[in-house]
């Protein structure tokens, strides 16, 4: 057992700890959304990162320097690491702060581009990613295929000068109002002995020819999902991303980047905020309050942890797989508290308040289990990380 156990990859990366200088970038960025909040710009609202989108606010960070931190100044970035961006990002969500518009874009594109990304590539896009004027989707997930990426369906034919796409992406946040997309597709034929060969990554800019985004509504009519349907949409060679037939390395490393933030423990956290309000003064409620507390200060120690190995260069899909598991279910439990341990209900029409946020992490809850992977695929991850299957 011992030397099985040894054998075992981490399932969380060695702590790490916020540099000095994260301090003063925090108090500036609280300042900032102080001020905001009392001009009355915006309330705060769960589930920010998929439903806030605000071009005014995503400008206004790109002028302030809090976007493409990573990015190097060379591209229009600011050079800085992953654990300043950590700090940012972290105030916006803990504030309820609309992040929409920029969300996927500076999480994933940017730091993709800069590992796969040729040259022309990066000097077209990054720039205006870190200005919050160039918006991004993400074309992953298939009809019918659920969180398999490798049941992927879409078909990439070579043609003279580039590629052909047609087939079909489902559940992509924001891409009505986006400029591009990363889409994921068959560029061989499939090997049933490695589903995962044949598979390539697109650049594709949504205004081309033969594109279609279809809304998905959700159950309060609003809309941030979209079916994107390609119906043979050229694709010049210069817009093919990384290796061809080396998609599914590509994919899953640019997961790691997707599944450790900490908006996998926080899209909850300001009907927390409000909870904690509630229950000022409340007796009885002091042990569940203590247990939510301390699984949140747990869950962001490992969020942290996968941020500092990623600053390190390191892809942690497999801790990132863990913390996106444990994160979402705790959202759920932030929700499953609110209801039973304060009699308001949820009102969807309130303007802002406990009612307000408790009625949107109530109809946006479903989802957090899902999108990213679901946890029963990332509980196979990790399965197979530590050699289980």
């Amino acid at each position: 057992m011992t030397s099985t156990l040894s054998r075992l990859p981490a399932l969380v990366p060695p702590p790490t700890e916020l540099p000095p200088r994260a301090a003063a970038l925090r108090a500036e960025v609280r300042a900032f959304l102080a001020e905001e909040r009392a001009a009355g710009a915006w309330s705060p609202r769960a589930d920010v990162w998929l439903s806030g989108w605000d071009e005014r606010f995503t400008r206004e960070l790109g002028r302030r320097g809090w976007l493409g931190m990573t990015i190097p100044v060379e591209y229009g970035g600011h050079g800085l690491g992953a654990l300043d961006r950590y700090v940012v990002t972290e105030e916006l969500l803990a504030a309820g702060a609309p992040v929409a518009a920029h969300w996927v874009a500076d999480r994933q594109i940017g730091p993709t581009l800069m590992r796969f990304g040729t040259e022309e590539q990066r000097r077209r896009y990054l720039p205006r990613i870190a200005a919050g004027e160039c918006y991004f989707g993400i074309g992953m997930s298939e009809p019918d295929a659920g969180s398999d990426l490798a049941a992927v369906r879409t078909k990439a034919v070579q043609v003279d000068g580039g590629w052909e796409l047609t087939g079909t992406k489902v559940w992509t946040s924001g891409a009505h109002h986006a400029h591009a997309f990363f889409a994921l597709a068959r560029s061989a034929p499939k090997d049933d002995a490695n589903r995962h060969a044949g598979l390539s990554q697109f650049i594709v800019d949504l205004d081309s020819p033969g594109v279609q985004i279809r809304p998905i509504p959700l159950l309060t009519g609003a809309h941030h999902f979209n079916e994107v349907v390609f119906d043979r949409v050229f694709i010049p060679d210069a817009q093919v991303l990384g290796e061809l037939g080396g998609g599914w390395a590509q994919v899953t490393g640019e997961l790691a980047f997707e599944r450790s933030g900490p908006e996998r423990f926080l899209s909850t956290f300001p009907l927390l905020t409000a909870l904690l309000g509630e229950l000022t003064g409340v007796s009885g409620t002091e042990r569940e309050v203590g247990r939510i507390v301390s699984r949140l200060w747990t869950l962001r120690r490992m969020s942290l942890a996968v941020a500092g190995s990623l600053e390190s260069g390191e892809a942690p899909e497999l801790a990132a797989a863990v913390v996106k598991d444990l994160g979402t279910r705790f959202e759920n439990e932030i929700v499953d508290a609110a209801r039973t341990l304060v009699a308001i209900p949820p009102d969807p029409g309130a303007e802002s308040g406990f009612a307000r946020l408790l009625a949107d992490a109530v109809l946006h809850a479903p989802g957090f289990t899902l999108r990213g992977g679901t946890n029963e695929v990332l509980r196979g991850i990790v399965a197979r990380g530590m050699g289980l299957r």
